[in-house]
């Protein structure tokens, strides 16, 4: 498929407990919405994902305006990951679109710019099991660390190595706020919204990535699901 140059960029991402959605054209944002995830309730990523997407779809004049899906890959949710990769792949293969894959913790550096300036980056999300997943970008977005899971005092020991200390957001870095900042990271107010994620990221990051077949795009799980490990201790295996 050809792609227009006033094509429409679709992404979306459900990593973490919300549903992020948005569409952009030519680098402006037409459509955007977020669900938050509510603290005790279960995330709505299987009930409101394809409503935000159409919804945001109908904002840029329909799926024929569209050239590229932008999807966050993870690391994340088990469950968040598989529906937002599966729904990127269905509505790719349907619409014949290639899919720009895009790591979560990369859009949430990218959500910090207006507060971090010349200082780097460090994405957090809470893991769960007292872990958390974490990459480390520099101010222009170069990837400094890979993105890693591990217990948040084994990050704050190497992030107690760095030079300079970074910015750090994300709810893992709320979670963890006191084990990092006693490593010297500065991390955002609680209830600042770069602590969650915003796809309009994930469409800005699509459009420098470089697209896939829809069969080619994988989450980025980091570690085995709850639910292998639960059936390995109930069999003894």
């Amino acid at each position: 498929m050809t792609e227009s140059t006033d094509a429409a960029i679709l992404g979306f991402d459900t990593a973490t407990d919300d549903v992020a959605v948005a569409a952009t054209r030519e680098g402006e944002v037409v459509a955007e919405a977020r669900v938050d995830g509510r603290p005790g309730e279960f995330p709505q990523h299987a009930t409101r994902l394809l409503v935000e997407i159409e919804r945001a779809v109908e904002a840029v004049g329909g799926w024929d305006r569209v050239g590229l899906i932008g999807v966050g890959i993870g690391p994340g949710s088990f469950t968040g990951l598989r529906i937002g990769v599966a729904t990127a792949r269905a509505l790719a293969q349907a619409r014949g679109l290639r899919i720009a894959p895009v790591v979560t913790l990369e859009t949430l550096a990218a959500g910090m710019s207006e507060s971090a300036g010349e200082r780097d980056r460090l994405a957090v999300i809470d893991a769960r099991r007292r872990q958390a997943f974490a990459a480390l970008y520099g101010p222009t977005g170069e990837n400094l660390w890979p993105p890693l899971v591990g217990e948040p005092d084994a990050v704050a020991e190497r992030l107690a190595e760095l030079d300079r200390p970074p910015l750090a957001a994300g709810d893992g870095s709320v979670r963890f706020r006191a084990q990092l900042e006693a490593a010297g990271v500065e991390v955002l107010p609680d209830f600042d919204p770069a602590h969650r994620i915003s796809a309009r990221h994930v469409c800005l990051l699509g459009a420098g990535a470089t697209a896939v077949r829809p069969e080619a795009v994988e989450p980025m799980y980091l570690r085995r699901p709850d639910a292998e490990l639960w059936r390995e201790r109930n069999t003894g295996g």
